[in-house]
Order: structure tokens, then C-alpha cells, then sequence
């Protein structure tokens, strides 16, 4: 049976004060509806309807990468250019709605987990719809769970529309629920807009499911925060928190161990061999891989790259398309970015830059120095101060340099050029012109000391 996914994404969110569309606020580096349609692109057989309203042409396009999700989910995008309820906003997608399943969820409600989904969609048929609701210790606006005798759901009551008996309820609507598209076809047209906030409800339909003997099956989320809905930053932040206390339990589960979970980030994948470290503040964005035995120091950012086995990140380093080799090292406060390849038991020490750089097995870059497009054989050391002048104002140019090199502090090495196996380059050179192997470059001026100097002395002041 086919299954046809209703996100609800047209709400302008007043309450975040911003010029942002709600959904496209960020959680854990990815837009609210980001997390909503990727798990729903999960579910078997599923078709991902997205309402868009206030500001549609921006959530269209921070969607866009969505169409290549790993479930492959194509995405239907709708509009609804009034919000007159969520009964309004799913009454625009009946036209292109399947003859399976539908089920609506809501791009603000980000931690819904698939399995809950899958639960809930197990209850619909002919003569069951599917609701799931939530029991809080504090249901304040909150629609409530109206049942009957003999405990059957017959109505949600919106907070505002509730009397103080049915206020005192604590069973609670998320407004997530499931059913048939013959069911919807039916029940949308006879919704009506005769209520307190003048809009088409689609909890509406929960009481013509019972009138026309539909039995409405309610199941309840894991845990409520799976149902949190996002409507101002407060909230986001506490959710931020909950999603991460989720990751890091995930990571410790599988063998990372986390100096503070509370000061741990994750914002992206992380794939994780065993016995890691990772200690506070430390943010993972994008595609990370971290394989056996990796140190990750305080206050490190790391995105989209591979520590490989044994590697070394030290305190305040910053890495982004880098790849480090078996019990290489970096840090502290190094910044490896995107291109950076380091060797087997290469050093990059503190305040070391690389771009595009290529260092080979156990070359040693300890202090001070910018490498970019470079390429370094292995065993070479590179001394402080040291610099690829690889930018000419208009181009990049490479640097190859050897094995077993020394470059001496303080060095510049003008791009494009060569230096050869076992080379030796002076401190304080200027090289400019290729060096052959084992040779010795000098390219300085020559010191000139002068004696009996007297150095100015200032003028007294009248």
C-alpha cells in the first residue's frame, strides 16, 4: 500500500521574532523540516507532500538537496497562500494524494523518530485512523483527548475551545495522525471554521471518524520530546540539547567515551571505531569519520573529514576537509583545511595552516607556518615562520618539496618551484628558482654589522 507523507511547513512562527521562515530555523546544524523529511523519505513506499506558505520560495530551496535523500524520495512541494488552519493546509495536497495511506506531520516537530511512525501507520485500515497523543503534566495549550465511557477517542478539543473539565484532561493531541486517503477525502470537505481561532481544524476529523463508526487507535511517542514542537528560541535551544544528549548517548553506546555529554556536538554523521576520546567542546559537523583509538582534545571543530586510526587532535584545533593518517597529530590551535592529506606520524604543530596540502609519512611542521598547495615528501621538517607564497594575485601555484628536506624558520617559498630529495634551505631564505636534491639554498641578504652605530634618540620636548 502506498503512502503518501503531508508536511506542514506554511507557518510564519511570530514568536522566533525573525525574518526566517520557522521550519528553516537550524537544529543541530540542519533546518527544522530537514529532520522531519528525513525521516519520513525512511518509511516504506513513502510520497513527501511539503505545504509551503510564508516564505516558500526559501524552504523550497534549503529543501533542494532533500530530493537525493538516501530513501531517493522525491519531493511535492504545495502552497497555501492563506494559513487558515492545518485542515486548510492538508486540503491542499488531496488532489495528488495516493489511494494508500496518508500521514501528516508538522516541519517544527523535528525529533519524531521513525519507529513511532511506523507504529502509529500499523493502525490504519478501512475502519481505523491512527492518532498519536501525548500525556503531559502541564497540558496547557494543548488540544485535549476527549473519549468516552468506554474509552474510545471521540474528539480533540482545542485549548481555547476547552471548558475546565475537559482542560483538566492531560492526554494531549501532537496533531500527528494517520489514516486512509478515502478517509481524508471524505472528512476534509466537511470541515468548518465556526471556532474561537475562526479555522479549519484538522482534529475535526477525529469526531467524524467516531460518528461514522472509524475507530481511532491512539498510540503514544518513546518519549515526548519526540513530539516538541519548535514556536520560539527557547524552545529551540532545548530541543538543540535534547537532540544531542540523544547523539552522545548513541556514541558512548558504541564505545566513545565523552568527557561531558552536556558539552558534546554533533551536526552532521559520525562513523566511530573504538576506544576514542573526545573531550568538551567539541563540535562534529558534516560527514566525520573517526576510526580506532583517536584523541580529539577541548574546544575542536571538525568537519567533514577522517581521523584515521591513532590520530592526534590537540586543544582549539579547527579541521575541514581534512584527512588525517594513522597517529599523526595536530594542534594545539593548528587549522587544517579542506585538501589537507596528512601521512602516517606527520606532525602539524601550533598555529600551523594547511590548504590543499599533501604531507607525507612523518613529515613535521611544528610551528607558525601556512602550507598551501603544496605537496611534501615524507621525513622532511619544515621550521617556523616558515611560508608557500602560492598566490600571485590572480592564480594559485604548487610547491613540491622532497623527501627528507629541511627547511629552515623563516623561509618563503615562491610558487611555482621545486625542491629536491635531502635539500637544505637556509633560514630566512626567499627561494624563488628550483633546488636540486641534496643541495643548500641561501637566499638572504648578507648581514652587515657596522660599528660605533648610535641609535636616534628622541628629541626633548619643548
Amino acid at each position: 500500500m502506498t503512502l503518501d507523507v503531508v508536511i506542514l511547513a506554511a507557518g510564519q512562527g511570530t514568536r522566533m521574532r525573525s525574518k526566517t521562515p520557522k521550519v528553516l530555523h537550524k537544529l543541530a546544524g540542519r533546518p527544522l523540516v530537514q529532520h522531519v523529511v528525513d525521516t519520513a523519505a525512511g518509511l516504506e513506499n513513502a510520497r513527501l507532500h511539503v505545504v509551503v506558505g510564508h516564505g516558500g520560495e526559501a524552504v523550497r530551496e534549503a529543501l533542494a538537496d532533500a530530493r537525493s535523500t538516501p530513501a531517493d524520495r522525491e519531493l511535492v512541494f504545495c502552497e497555501q497562500t492563506e494559513q487558515k488552519g492545518t485542515g486548510h493546509a492538508v486540503a491542499q495536497v488531496l488532489d495528488g494524494l495516493g489511494d494508500g495511506k496518508v500521514l501528516v506531520l508538522y516541519g517544527d516537530v523535528p525529533l519524531i523518530q521513525a519507529r513511532t511512525l511506523e507504529t502509529l501507520l500499523e493502525g490504519v485500515d478501512e475502519q481505523h485512523m491512527a492518532l498519536l497523543t501525548v500525556t503531559l503534566g502541564d497540558p496547557t495549550g494543548y488540544g485535549r483527548i476527549v473519549r468516552n465511557a468506554k474509552g474510545a477517542v471521540v474528539a480533540i478539543v482545542e485549548h481555547k475551545d476547552a471548558d475546565d473539565k475537559q482542560r483538566a484532561i492531560d492526554e494531549c493531541n501532537t496533531g500527528i495522525m494517520a489514516m486512509t486517503a478515502e478517509q481524508l477525502r471524505c472528512w476534509l470537505p466537511q470541515l468548518s471554521a465556526e471556532n474561537a481561532q475562526g479555522e479549519y481544524y484538522l482534529t475535526d476529523v477525529i469526531a467524524m471518524a467516531a460518528a461514522d463508526g472509524v475507530e481511532v487507535k491512539a498510540t503514544q511517542p518513546g518519549s515526548p520530546v519526540e513530539v516538541e514542537g519548535i514556536n520560539d528560541r527557547r524552545q529551540l535551544a532545548s530541543l538543540e540539547r535534547a537532540y544531542q544528549r540523544r547523539q552522545a548517548e548513541r556514541l558512548m553506546a558504541a564505545g566513545v567515551s565523552l568527557a561531558d555529554p552536556q558539552r558534546f556536538d554533533l551536526r552532521g554523521d559520525v562513523t566511530v571505531g573504538r576506544d576514542i576520546q573526545i573531550d568538551v567542546n567539541v563540535i562534529l559537523e558534516g560527514q566525520v569519520t573517526l576510526e580506532d583509538d583517536v584523541v580529539i582534545g577541548p574546544n575542536c571543530v571538525i568537519k567533514n573529514s577522517v581521523l584515521r586510526r591513532g590520530a592526534v587532535v590537540k586543544a582549539n584545533s579547527h579541521l575541514e576537509g581534512a584527512e588525517m593518517g594513522e597517529d599523526s597529530d595536530c594542534g594545539p590551535f593548528a587549522r587544517l583545511r579542506p585538501g589537507t592529506r596528512l601521512g602516517v606520524n606527520a606532525h602539524v604543530g601550533n598555529f600551523v595552516e594547511t590548504k590543499n596540502a599533501t604531507l607525507g609519512d612523518g613529515v613535521k611542521a611544528g610551528h607558525l607556518s601556512y602550507l598551501g598547495d603544496t605537496q611534501i615528501g615524507r621525513d622532511t621538517n619544515i621550521g617556523a615562520g616558515t611560508i608557500t607564497c602560492n598566490y600571485d594575485g590572480a592564480n594559485k601555484h604548487r610547491t613540491q618539496i622532497g623527501e627528507n628536506v629541511f627547511v629552515g624558520s623563516n623561509s618563503s617559498l615562491v610558487a611555482p618551484v621545486t625542491i629536491g630529495n635531502g635539500a637544505t634551505i637556509a633560514a630566512g631564505s626567499t627561494i624563488t628558482r628550483e633546488v636540486e636534491d641534496d643541495e643548500l639554498a641561501i637566499a638572504r641578504s648578507r648581514q652587515v654589522v657596522k660599528q660605533g652605530w648610535q641609535r636616534p634618540v628622541k628629541t626633548p620636548k619643548s
